[in-house]
Parts: C-alpha cells; sequence; structure tokens
C-alpha cells in the first residue's frame, strides 16, 4: 500500500524543503488529487478535479517543481498529453496500459509471482550486458476496452 494523508504530505515537504522548494497550498492541492486518483492524470484532468481553484500556468509550474523534487512522475503516453502520478516510492510498484487509440492511461499490478518472474527476467538481462538495474517500469501499448 502507498503513502496516504498526513504522511504523504510530510513526506513531500520534506521532498520539496531538500530541493529548496516550499509546499505551499497549490502544491497540497495538487498532491492531493493525484493521491486521490487511481490513474495518471492529464493536466487538464487535474485542473477538472480542482474545480476551477488552480490556475493552468500554476499547475504547470508546479507540476515542474514537483517533477524535480521526486514528489511527481511524468507519464509519456501514446498522445501529444503528458499525464502525472504520485513517484511510485509514495504509492506502490506498479505499471501501465497505453491505449494506442485514445491515449488513456491506466494503472495495473502483476500478481507477486509474476512481478518476481519480471524481476528475475530483468535482472539477468542487465547483468548480461554489465548494467545495473536500480527499479523497472512496464508499459503495455495496445487498445483500451472503450476503443476496441
Amino acid at each position: 500500500m502507498g503513502t496516504v494523508g498526513t504522511e504523504l504530505h510530510e513526506i513531500t515537504a520534506e521532498r520539496l524543503a531538500a530541493d529548496g522548494q516550499r509546499y505551499t497550498t497549490n502544491r497540497k492541492a495538487i498532491v492531493g488529487i493525484l493521491g486521490s486518483c487511481d490513474r495518471p492524470l492529464t493536466l487538464a484532468e487535474l485542473l477538472a478535479e480542482g474545480k476551477g481553484a488552480l490556475a493552468q500556468s500554476s499547475v504547470y509550474r508546479n507540476l515542474v517543481v514537483l517533477e524535480a523534487a521526486g514528489v511527481v512522475r511524468k507519464v509519456v503516453a501514446t498522445d501529444e498529453f503528458a499525464r502525472y502520478e504520485l513517484a511510485e516510492e509514495l504509492t506502490r510498484h506498479h505499471h501501465h496500459l497505453l491505449c494506442v487509440e485514445c491515449g488513456a492511461v491506466e494503472d495495473f499490478t502483476l500478481p507477486e509471482q509474476v512481478e518476481k518472474s519480471v524481476n528475475s527476467a530483468l535482472e539477468t538481462a542487465a547483468q548480461r550486458y554489465g548494467f545495473r538495474g536500480v527499479h523497472h517500469r512496464l508499459d503495455l501499448v495496445g487498445t483500451c476496452s472503450r476503443c476496441a
């Protein structure tokens, strides 16, 4: 299970302070929105979830700051819109389904045994090439159920 509530905001404040940034009201709102959603959001979706309380230019600037501090991660999908989610260390390990038709991005997790097999295969591949892996990301690209 990921970090939630007060703990999420405390960790975010610490990461921002370490990056020389303050944890402003708008940044708290963005982190709260991303923490309450079960998938990465586009800028437009973030603004809609903010119910008019956030300005587009402010959200974009704050996402850049939050990303630099390691709080938010940008997910590049198959369309022209980047999506944003909380950094994996603040949530849980997961992967993404990316639709090539509509650009939708959905989170999914693998059963523990499958995840272990994926990790093992990736470690073997990394060793073969003299690469030292830290973690992995898996994006499954295809067509979502709405577009199929």
